[in-house]
């Protein structure tokens, strides 16, 4: 009936047009014909998706469309070296990502090519299920890239919590491995490759400034003392102590399977580099960044930015996948925090304290039962206790998952060239390959900020049943297309997180009040940083009301309310998912055991939240919707 339609409508067009064609006395012939040509193409494709495709088209439609993912996620990779790295691909290991303006406009160009590749070449309709999820996530990925490119330089660069000034040499450190002497050699290319990615990168700050988006004032310290300590030491100074790099690169050199003079080469060369190249690099970005400190300012929402206001409510809705507003998040933060504070006073009642709950606060900030010695073996403890957490974990995995990840999870202390910037705890994802685990790191920097009763949701958070259950099996998904292994739609993954320091309280865990109180603590922290974020970016809190709100309402450490404050400026939005997306979570869940009472299996649910790879929180709804009538 629609194909008849619209031929129908096809064919009266050109009657309608031919009048006007007589007229024209026959003018334009050519064109006419094209037109009337592309009408009847478009009419025909019109009238092939009115049809319902048979199994043959939508297999056929569907491996297309999965074609074209497959080689647009390669297309992208090629263009990436370092997450080529990060995946353990070692095809440009010798190279830096571009950070020019060019190339972030020859980025623009090709996914606008893809838009247009995805509009005008598929049958949605031909698409089976799956491939109809990856069609509509990938046209919304582009969709959005292109949208935010006007944000463009709406970032910081560097700063004190993904600066490049610290994380390039982290990369190095941590991704970089070196098996053979290409790996070396691709090493020493990349170390002569941060003079001119330094360059960039300072060039990139330039205009930024002109474009009104400067660095806050009191983030240049940070960098600059992370820039200046990674030129200390040899071979930049006469000093006995090596610098970072070269300590590193020493360290992988020796155990490498080649001759003592290949070894003095490749030491030579990698020498050579630091001096002349890493040292010019670092010395034109502590430039820049000491001129720039000379005008930046206090002023840190995002409200300050050319739109501000604009900006931030979309970053809003990209970090949560809602549309919930700043007022909407800041309501549901303030609501948040008054009933965790409910559920501590009851605990207080538990353990005997008599006291107002700030008075509590306290006794949990200073009592030193709840804090490890700094001290080596301090520190030890702590690690020690925390792999026993994820050991012990491991061994209940099957209560809660069907599918898990062949990946292994090691524990690991953040190094000390960056533990004192780098956040408390988190999560690095494992190689692809199988060649590197996930890692769970701890910062044993101040330990008066890595309290025991908050180690178990720390653990449960970054390790398991969290980001390496969700991450792993992501990365290990068949039949997925790789750009959905990899996304990163914050609140699905943080919302995951937060969910897991909840799940082990109903396995039995969190025995000790205490530690049941460190795992409100945590909520506490996430459900601060709704009211926080939105009150830095929206309302134009200060630095110092953002931090004076946290220490007014949890139990953390001055120096951890510091870090976050810190972090939701430079960071905009960000924060804001992790409470959003752990509600999104637990409410879905609740709907599925409602619906299916005894026929509910936490497993299974588990499985449609985890074996899709990453999703914005309205698609997972979606998903769970389905789950729930294929159960029924």
């Amino acid at each position: 009936m629609k194909t008849e339609t619209n031929l129908f409508r096809f064919f009266i067009y050109v009657f309608l047009e031919s009048k006007y064609y007589s007229i024209m006395k026959l003018k334009n012939r050519t064109k006419y014909v094209a037109l009337s040509l592309m009408l009847v193409s478009a009419a025909c494709k019109t009238d092939q998706q009115d049809k319902e495709p048979t199994a043959e088209e939508i297999q056929k439609e569907s491996a297309k469309v999965n074609a074209f993912f497959q080689k647009q996620f390669q297309e992208s990779l090629d263009l990436h070296p370092m997450y080529q790295t990060y995946l353990g691909i070692k095809k440009d290991a010798d190279k830096w990502d571009d950070l020019s303006d060019e190339f972030a406009d020859k980025e623009l160009a090709l996914t606008k090519e893809a838009l247009q590749w995805i509009n005008d070449s598929v049958n949605v309709k031909a698409l089976d299920t799956n491939t109809k999820l990856s069609h509509d996530l990938f046209k919304q990925g582009l969709e959005n890239t292109i949208a935010d490119d006007k944000y463009r330089l709406y970032t910081y660069p560097v700063n004190q919590m993904h600066g490049a000034q610290a994380e390039i040499p982290a990369f190095l450190i941590n991704m970089h491995q070196i098996g053979d002497k290409k790996d070396a050699e691709n090493y020493i290319s990349r170390l002569k490759g941060i003079k001119p990615m330094f360059a960039q990168l300072s060039e990139n700050l330039k205009k930024r400034q002109e474009a009104g988006i400067m660095i806050p004032k009191f983030v240049f310290t940070k960098v600059l003392d992370d820039s200046r300590n990674l030129i200390k030491g040899q071979p930049f100074d006469s000093s006995e102590k090596k610098s970072t790099l070269l300590n590193d690169f020493e360290t992988k050199l020796a155990k490498l399977d080649v001759n003592d003079d290949e070894k003095s080469s490749l030491l030579e060369d990698a020498t050579k580099a630091l001096k002349e190249d890493v040292l010019a690099g670092y010395t034109t970005l502590i430039t820049t960044l000491e001129e720039q400190e000379k005008i930046a300012t206090t002023d840190d929402g995002a409200w300050k930015f050319p739109n501000g206001e604009a900006f931030y409510n979309n970053a809003l809705q990209r970090t949560t996948t809602t549309n919930l507003s700043a007022d909407e998040i800041h309501k549901i933060g303030l609501a948040e925090v008054e009933r965790i504070h409910g559920e501590m006073k009851a605990i207080m009642e538990k353990v005997g304290f008599k006291g107002s709950l700030q008075e509590f606060f306290q006794f949990m900030k200073t009592d030193k039962q709840f804090y490890f010695a700094a001290t080596d073996e301090g520190r030890k403890e702590y690690m020690d206790k925390a792999t026993a957490i994820i050991n012990t974990m491991k061994g209940r995995l099957d209560e809660l998952f069907i599918t898990k990840p062949k990946a292994d999870l090691q524990v690991k202390a953040v190094e000390a060239f960056r533990e004192k910037s780098a956040g408390k705890a988190f999560y690095q994802q494992p190689a692809i390959d199988g060649s590197r685990p996930g890692t769970y790191y701890a910062n044993m920097y101040d330990m008066a900020s890595m309290p025991s009763y908050q180690m178990e949701a720390l653990a449960y958070h970054e390790g398991i049943p969290g980001h390496h259950m969700q991450i792993a099996i992501a990365q290990e998904l068949k039949d997925v297309p790789m750009f959905r292994k990899f996304a990163r739609y914050t609140a699905y993954v943080e919302g995951w997180g937060l969910y897991s320091e909840f799940i082990p309280k109903e396995m039995g865990f969190y025995a000790d009040p205490y530690s049941d109180f460190g795992r409100l603590a945590m909520e506490l922290w996430r459900a601060c940083r709704l009211v926080v974020d939105t009150g830095i970016h929206s309302k134009k809190w200060t630095r110092e009301q953002g931090i004076k709100y946290y220490t007014d309402n949890t139990p953390n450490a001055e120096l951890d309310a510091i870090k976050m404050v810190e972090r939701h400026i430079v960071m905009p939005s960000q924060a804001t998912a992790y409470k959003i997306g752990m509600i999104k979570i637990i409410e879905l869940r609740e709907k599925a055991k409602n619906a299916l009472g005894e026929k509910f299996d936490i497993r299974k649910f588990h499985d449609v939240v985890l074996t899709n790879g990453p999703l914005p929180l309205d698609i997972l709804e979606k998903l769970v919707d389905e789950y729930i009538v294929s159960e029924n």
